[in-house]
């Protein structure tokens, strides 16, 4: 599928999906959030995919923001519309697919872009990056769940800090508030998101599938988490996955998964 804001490529189980506006230090417009959507669904229903990595094209930003322009004029109801579209349609989508998506965070995450790498299952960040959310300083709040999701990942006073002062924080800072799992140079971002994506491969994408499920439902609310969780062990032992990983344990040999 061709796309006018985004690339998204394919390679040895990894699905690499690359916001490309840098003259816009890739912000986010609506045209550029329902592209993402279709290549993260795309993605998602490819039996060849194991692994979603997103990340910004060129050396600046990973994505800078949104794109202030469209929606400058909105009034309540379009405010709320634009925000509960965006959710649903990218945000929440991407916390909730069955595919592990890691953020590959190069340069300034700002806004929208540090929400849609929070929506991510986890991050890994250069050692250029910046991160916040300056959206008071506009006079508005984040709307792409930035408020529910940075206080589950950094905790309720920092995440308060952060969208208050509307300050940016740097890759050893966000390493330091849980905010990304490891920190590195730009040239090593991808190499090392995809030596992590190898180590993922290795395993049942249909278990780790049901995995992000139950994790994502401890943070849901009136969902009981623990319920979700056996609920999805118990479906585990349905699948041919797991016939394949124990047979594979006690013959003493590397399991071959079919991924069903």
């Amino acid at each position: 599928m061709n796309y006018d804001n985004i690339l998204s490529q394919t390679h040895n189980g990894i699905t690499t999906i690359t916001i490309n506006r840098p003259k816009k230090l890739n912000a986010l417009n609506i045209e550029t959030i329902e592209e993402l959507h279709k290549a993260f669904k795309s993605a998602n229903e490819d039996k060849n995919t194991k692994v979603i990595i997103v990340t910004g094209s060129g050396e600046k930003a990973f994505v800078a923001g949104a794109d202030i322009s469209e929606f400058a004029d909105f009034d309540v109801n379009e405010g709320q519309e634009l925000a509960a579209e965006g959710q649903e349609l990218l945000f929440n989508f991407v916390e909730n697919l069955s595919s592990p998506v890691i953020a590959a965070v190069n340069g300034f995450a700002l806004g929208g872009g540090l929400e849609l790498a929070m929506a991510a299952h986890f991050r890994v960040a250069s050692d250029n990056t910046k991160m916040g959310l300056p959206e008071v300083s506009l006079g508005v709040i984040p709307g792409y769940g930035g408020t529910q999701r940075l206080p589950q990942l950094v905790g309720k006073g920092r995440a308060m800090e952060m969208i208050m002062t509307a300050g940016m924080i740097d890759a050893s800072q966000a390493l330091n508030y849980g905010l990304v799992n490891h920190v590195t140079t730009q040239e090593e971002l991808l190499p090392l998101c995809e030596k992590i994506a190898g180590k993922i491969m290795r395993n049942s994408s249909v278990a780790i599938g049901s995995a992000i499920k139950a994790i994502n439902a401890n943070f849901k609310d009136g969902v009981n988490g623990f319920d979700v969780e056996v609920e999805e062990f118990g479906n585990c032992f349905g699948t041919n996955d797991f016939k394949e990983g124990t047979s594979a344990f006690l013959e003493k040999r590397k399991a071959n998964f079919p991924g069903e």
